[in-house]
């Protein structure tokens, strides 16, 4: 997969893509993800890339001259990336939009700045996209977590497949709680279950510990899920195991 970035502030993103998975993953070939920097597109020997609003206003706008022949000048290439500016008027970036677009062998990703880009610009754009309801600088951190939810699912890049289909939000669902080593820390012990040895007693556990947290702390996923008669009855259990805890009764 070929991840194309747009951005006036290329340098924002050398630390983050030699990184980790995302860095063994390009230094291995696994993805590619290229940096442009617009201001090479950008006609006057002083590089502007932004003016001055029309209408009147607060800071200012980016021009659409130096985006726009940069994604031209990108789509000359083969394959055709997907054009995808960042954007707090996009749609919600969520794990299903992730695994869509690591089906797609290349994605363009544009990053604004300032006040925002010329409205004009989306008549060359495909899609937009917003990583949540919160005011960012630009669109360069909500491109690296674009190019970090994506790339995790292309195939070798994280190296236990279970591991990625049991994350939050892979079915609606949050993750359930994790543990390890020391056995009691504080006087906090590791739930039984989880050290008795019985696979399928700690699979029901860790289901309905999903289940339990999806339901108290995102009710908006919790409410979009189609539950089977186990999972309500996991549900059940686990909601009066936290009852009898509240309550100090074992």
């Amino acid at each position: 997969m070929i991840i194309d970035v747009l951005s006036i502030f290329p340098s924002f993103f050398s630390g983050p893509l030699n990184e980790s998975l995302l860095g063994k993953a390009i230094s291995q070939g696994l993805i590619r993800v290229r940096v442009h920097d617009i201001r090479k597109y950008a006609r006057d020997k002083h590089r502007t890339v932004d003016d001055r609003p029309y209408g009147g206003g607060a800071g200012m706008v980016m021009k659409p001259e130096p985006i726009v022949e940069a994604i031209e000048d990108l789509q000359k290439e083969s394959p055709r990336g997907t054009v995808i500016l960042l954007s707090p008027q996009g749609e919600v970036f969520t794990q299903a939009t992730a695994r869509e677009l690591s089906g797609l062998p290349r994605i363009i990703l544009v990053c604004g700045r300032y006040e925002g880009i010329d409205a004009r610009v989306l008549n060359f754009v495909d899609r937009e996209l917003s990583i949540g309801d919160y005011v960012l600088s630009g669109g360069e951190p909500a491109a690296l977590v674009v190019i970090d939810a994506v790339s995790r699912l292309i195939p070798g890049v994280v190296g236990n497949l279970a591991s990625v289909r049991s994350e939050s939000f892979e079915e609606g669902l949050l993750e359930y709680p994790q543990y390890t080593r020391p056995r009691i820390f504080r006087g906090l012990p590791v739930p039984d279950v989880l050290i008795s040895g019985n696979h399928e007693a700690v699979k029901r556990w860790r289901r309905s510990q999903a289940l339990l947290l999806t339901k108290l702390r995102r009710p908006d996923l919790f409410e979009r899920l189609k539950l089977s008669d186990e999972d309500l009855e996991l549900l059940r259990e686990a909601e009066r195991a936290m009852e009898r805890e509240s309550s100090g009764e074992y």
